[in-house]
């Protein structure tokens, strides 16, 4: 399998609406999650960039759909972080409206990376936007994010429990342990994105 050199992934542009996305080529990979789960930092990790994804310490910052270029024909498409509860209640609906339009209607969707934090993973939204994603049949990976945080005892716990929680909810996924401060699970999460890429380049001459 061809891996493919995330060092070279750029940043293409950002949008605030779905309806404004003119990017029609290739295919996406959506990085999903509730707001500080880590999605800004696990790109960064991916790619070898620093700053590549913005983030900051403060959740619920990134507003846009912002998608970077890993190689011709594949994109990441890092979406706002939803459930952040101190926004305005209209900003949050204003948010997660982007989010379902984009998740529910971007036929270019061929991936869903959900983050979650190991220390609270699936919450309600999780599993509304996992059905999202089931219903488009496209590749489904979790990513249990800041795992550093826990003992590699209570890390298995809680990956058993994601893992038998959502084999009631999907036919396929996989399940990954992540730690952008540690580079845990870095080099699989590389080769499970380009197996997806294979994958379409395969399916699709």
């Amino acid at each position: 399998m061809n891996i493919l050199d995330y060092n070279k992934t750029s940043f293409l542009k950002s949008y605030s609406k779905t309806t404004d996305i003119e990017i029609q080529d290739g295919i996406e990979i959506a990085f999903v999650g509730y707001s500080n789960s880590g999605k800004s930092s696990a790109i960064n990790t991916l790619t070898n960039q620093k700053k590549l994804a913005h983030f900051s310490k403060t959740p619920g910052r990134t507003q846009l759909i912002n998608f970077f270029e890993v190689v011709s024909g594949l994109r990441i498409a890092d979406l706002p972080g939803y459930g952040y509860a101190k926004a305005p209640f209209l900003i949050r609906k204003k948010w997660q409206k982007m989010l379902y339009d984009y998740l529910e209607k971007r036929n270019q969707v061929k991936g869903f990376v959900f983050l979650m934090d190991i220390r609270y993973p699936l919450k309600k939204l999780d599993q509304k936007i996992i059905n999202i994603a089931f219903d488009k049949k496209v590749s489904i990976l979790i990513l249990l994010t800041k795992c550093e945080k826990m003992t590699i005892s209570q890390q298995n716990i809680q990956f058993n429990i994601v893992r038998k929680k959502l084999n009631f909810l999907l036919d396929s996924f996989e399940i990954l342990l992540f730690s952008s401060h540690k580079k845990i699970g870095i080099k699989k999460l590389r080769s499970i994105l380009s197996n997806w890429y294979n994958k379409y380049i395969i399916l699709n001459k």
